[in-house]
């Protein structure tokens, strides 16, 4: 009995650490237009967050680094990689939603050219279609697929992954079954960094949530 119980005590213990970051902050976050995406790239702002959240990150030992090929991702992953010493890795999966013709348009010219639909954006995203975009259900099946992906590849590893809020928001809602309407009870800001263990007998397990201690200035987007 107690050697069972020592060997599920390891399962536990032997688990990968996942630390989800979101990008730094763009031109775009500032004056709250729709990203999906549009190559935004980061602003002084957004560039002083992502050293910030490098030195923030240097107390962990990352193995593995991935990122959205967007470059307020990548340029966000750099300095992350440049004191781990370690190789970034594009993980096409992790890219934005395509949110088609909302792409680059503002907040304020989406309410009031398709009050139902932004009102829809506002309280249940989930349900909302736009032209020529993706679903938040799509962006969450292919999210969920790319993290057991590499939780099967760098099992007791940490890894840090490098995305979107339309992405990460989702993808907790799949590792954590949360059920939808979801994605406006989770918070993320910019450069904000998330812990999500994986051990095989306990599956996911949020640890932390949107750390952005290490941050000086960042807008709060709704």
């Amino acid at each position: 009995m107690l050697l069972a119980a020592v060997s599920l005590q390891g399962e536990i213990m032997n688990r990968t650490t996942l630390i989800f970051i979101r990008h730094g902050e763009t031109v775009a976050n500032r004056e709250n237009i729709f990203r999906g995406r549009m190559n935004f790239p980061l602003n002084s702002n957004g560039i002083e967050q992502a050293r910030c959240l490098a030195d923030a990150l240097a107390r962990f030992k990352i193995d593995v680094l991935y990122s959205s090929p967007l470059s307020r991702a990548l340029d966000t992953a750099k300095p992350i990689a440049n004191v781990q010493n370690i190789e970034i890795n594009i993980e096409e999966k992790f890219t934005n939603i395509s949110l088609g013709e909302w792409e680059g348009v503002p907040h304020s010219e989406i309410a009031e050219k398709f009050p139902e639909e932004y009102n829809l954006w506002l309280t249940e995203p989930e349900k909302l279609i736009i032209p020529g975009g993706e679903r938040l259900a799509e962006v969450q099946r292919r999210s969920v697929e790319a993290v057991e992906e590499i939780v099967n590849k760098h099992l007791n590893c940490t890894v840090a992954i490098v995305s979107h809020r339309a992405v990460l928001k989702p993808l907790f809602a799949g590792l954590l079954t949360i059920a939808e309407p979801y994605f406006w009870k989770i918070h993320i800001d910019n450069a904000a960094y998330s812990i999500v263990y994986y051990s095989k007998l306990q599956g996911y397990t949020l640890y932390q949530s949107n750390c952005n201690q290490h941050l000086n200035d960042f807008v709060y987007e709704g």
